[in-house]
């Protein structure tokens, strides 16, 4: 698995209500994220930044990419570690702080995942797995704040 990948999408801006940017007020943040062969993205800013409550935001869409990173990273350890995984769920959260310029950066994303797995005495090992996740995941490895891991091990049969 060595070498660049490259990723392609278009952001189309649909947030024109005819008189486009002539006031800060009188625009929606509406846009939609377009990528071949895929299932679009309907989003939009913050709602503490005149966003649509109802679409995704990159605040929200950056949190998800970590989760998810991290998610598939783990189960591909787990799978050569022998361990079997029946269901994994994480609810992840993040913080992002306003600066007073009204930029702003995150300062941290927490992962939270609840792990099901079938053998006890693999159970060890399941959450040493985290580090290692987080060592090779893609997007962890490209943000410059911390991203934390409050992990649970289960042992069971869900949805096996």
């Amino acid at each position: 698995m060595n070498g660049e990948h490259h990723y392609k999408l278009t952001t189309k801006w649909t947030g024109n209500q005819g008189t486009g940017t002539s006031n800060y007020r009188k625009y929606e943040r509406s846009h939609t994220i377009m990528v071949d062969n895929k299932t679009d993205i309907l989003a939009s800013s913050d709602p503490a930044f005149r966003g649509d409550t109802t679409k995704h935001n990159p605040e929200d869409l950056l949190v998800a990419s970590m989760s998810s990173c991290h998610m598939l990273w783990y189960l591909h350890l787990c799978s050569e570690a022998g361990i079997i995984v029946t269901d994994y769920i994480d609810n992840a959260t993040g913080i992002m702080i306003e600066t007073a310029n009204g930029s702003g950066h995150f300062t941290e994303i927490t992962l939270n995942p609840i792990v099901t797995i079938t053998e006890a005495a693999m159970q060890d090992k399941a959450n040493e797995l985290h580090k290692k996740a987080n060592e090779l995941c893609f997007i962890a490895n490209s943000v410059n704040f911390p991203v934390h891991h409050n992990a649970v091990c289960r042992v069971g049969e869900e949805n096996l």
